[in-house]
């Protein structure tokens, strides 16, 4: 559904992004589209994808340290669920906050906050809700989509800097001139009409995307109890709780953890699921 919800503004955009390269080269506007599907799908080769999403993350390697903590963890689910622990990676995003995500098909993403606030308890259950996502085959979704919102993010924010131009402009040197303010404004004008085209496409994909995520979010936590770590990712759950409404990063970042339903819904579904493990 959000792929479905962005689509059309992505080849909206792809289309305003194509158009120089068209008045120049002999490259087919379908070409072009097929250019980046393309590109969007070496996002699912394991070395392009971590190599790609770590620093648009803003995330890294573990340390010395976080790796002796992350790494039995990560070999104990692994195990539980008879795969090999080097078929996913598990990054540190730097931040003072309670988090971790999955991404891409091969990516684990969890908070240095986390890795070191945490118990190993809380940490293993944490890291075997975000391979549940893996293995549910939820990232997959999650990450098309935010290849097909890249153009129209790009739109946007370029229409919000040409509109900031165009305010300018006309501010400056329109004293001068009124020919130059008169172009000002309506550049102005005009850039802003399409960044809040494309920011409206973009909220509306993410509020579709939201609706979906809270039940991957739940089918993730469901999945988490039947490997056998519900007591540890309820724990911290109530983590979070304790630690009360964590500042939201931006960027691609803000858009996964808008996905989440409250720690206080999870928490109460984990321990009912628990007491009756056939529901």
């Amino acid at each position: 559904m959000p792929v479905i919800a962005i689509l059309p503004f992505t080849l909206l955009a792809v289309l305003i992004i194509w158009l120089p390269f068209g008045l120049l080269t002999d490259v087919r506007y379908w070409w072009f589209v097929v250019g980046f599907a393309a590109a969007g799908l070496l996002l699912f080769v394991r070395p392009i994808q971590v190599l790609v999403l770590t620093p648009l993350l803003r995330a890294r390697p573990a340390t010395a340290h976080e790796a002796e903590i992350i790494e039995p963890l990560w070999a104990q689910i692994a195990q539980a669920n008879g795969l090999p622990s080097s078929r996913y990676v598990v990054r540190v995003l730097p931040t003072e906050e309670l988090n971790a995500f999955a991404c891409g098909g091969h990516l684990v993403l969890v908070t240095s906050f986390a890795v070191h606030e945490l118990s190993q308890a809380q940490l293993r259950g944490v890291l075997a809700h975000e391979l549940s996502h893996h293995l549910g085959l939820h990232t997959v979704a999650i990450t098309i989509g935010h290849w097909l919102s890249a153009p129209v993010v790009l739109l946007a924010r370029i229409g919000f800097f040409l509109e900031n131009v165009g305010t300018a402009a006309a501010s400056t040197f329109g004293q001068k001139s009124p020919v130059v303010r008169a172009i000002g404004s309506v550049v102005a004008v005009g850039m802003r009409a399409l960044s809040w085209v494309f920011t409206a496409a973009l909220r509306g994909s993410d509020a579709v995307a939201n609706l979906v995520g809270h039940s991957s979010e739940f089918e993730a936590d469901r999945r988490a109890v039947r490997m056998g770590f519900g007591r540890e990712l309820a724990s911290a759950l109530r983590q979070l709780l304790a630690q009360g409404t964590a500042r939201r990063p931006i960027g691609w970042r803000a858009r996964l953890a808008a996905s989440h339903p409250p720690a206080r819904t999870r928490v109460a579904r984990i321990e009912a699921l628990m007491r009756h493990p056939a529901r």
